[in-house]
C-alpha cells in the first residue's frame, strides 16, 4: 500500500510539472504584465492567486464528483468541455484586447492614462484572472480519484502535491519570461504593446487548442 501511494505521489509531481509547462498557464500573465508595465511583485501576486484558484476549483470539482458518486469518465468529459469553453474565451479576449491596443496606439500619443484606460486595464487583468481560474486542471481529476483509493488522506496528499508544483511552475516560468521580455526595447513594441499582448494571448489559446496540451 505504501509503495503504491509513493508511486502515485511522484507521478502526481511529474504530471503537475508537465501540465504547468502549457503556455496558457503563464504566457497570458507575461503578455498583460509586460504591456501594462506591472512590477514583479504584482506579476507574481496575480499569477499566484490565479494559480491557486485554477487548481482549487478542479480539486473542489473532483471532490464534489466523488461525494455525488460521479464516474471518472463523466467528470473527465465535463472537464474537457469546460476546457474548450475557456480556450475560446482566451482567444476571444486576446482578439478583443489586441483590437483595443491597436485603437489605443493610434489615438494615444501623449503620456499618461485616462480614467477609461485605467478601467480597461483593470478589466483586462481580472478577465485574465477569471479565465485562468475557470480553466480546468484535467490531469488532476483522475489523480484525485486514484488518491481516493487510499481514503481522504490520499486525496489531500495528491491535491497539495499537484497544487504546489503547478503554482510554483507558474510563478517561475512567468517571472523568467517576463524578465527576459522586459530586456527588449523597441519603440514600435512599446507603442503597440497592448496589441501585441492581445495577439500573443490569442495565439496561446489557439496553440493549446490545436496541440491539445
Amino acid at each position: 500500500m505504501k509503495n503504491t501511494m509513493t508511486v502515485l505521489f511522484f507521478s502526481t509531481l511529474s504530471i503537475a510539472f508537465l501540465h504547468a509547462l502549457a503556455p496558457d498557464h503563464w504566457m497570458p500573465f507575461v503578455a498583460i504584465g509586460r504591456a501594462q508595465k506591472w512590477s514583479k511583485i504584482k506579476l507574481l501576486w496575480v499569477t499566484f492567486i490565479s494559480g491557486l484558484g485554477h487548481v482549487g476549483i478542479s480539486i473542489l470539482f473532483s471532490i464534489l464528483g466523488i461525494l455525488l458518486g460521479f464516474s471518472l469518465a463523466r467528470l473527465k468529459s465535463l472537464e474537457g468541455h469546460r476546457g474548450e469553453i475557456v480556450l475560446w474565451l482566451l482567444i476571444g479576449f486576446g482578439i478583443a484586447y489586441m483590437l483595443w491596443g491597436i485603437k489605443r496606439a493610434k489615438i494615444r500619443k501623449q503620456k499618461g492614462l485616462t480614467e477609461e484606460e485605467l478601467k480597461s486595464k483593470t478589466i483586462a487583468m481580472w478577465t485574465i484572472f477569471a479565465i485562468v481560474v475557470l480553466g480546468p486542471c484535467e490531469p488532476l481529476v483522475p489523480l484525485v480519484f486514484l488518491g481516493y483509493n487510499y481514503g481522504w488522506p490520499g486525496v489531500v496528499t495528491v491535491s497539495i502535491a499537484f497544487s504546489i508544483v503547478t503554482i510554483l511552475m507558474m510563478l517561475v516560468q512567468t517571472l523568467l519570461v517576463f524578465m527576459g521580455i522586459r530586456l527588449i526595447k523597441n519603440d514600435l513594441l512599446e507603442r503597440y504593446s497592448h496589441a501585441f499582448a492581445g495577439l500573443i494571448i490569442a495565439l496561446t489559446g489557439v496553440f493549446v487548442m490545436v496541440t491539445g496540451i
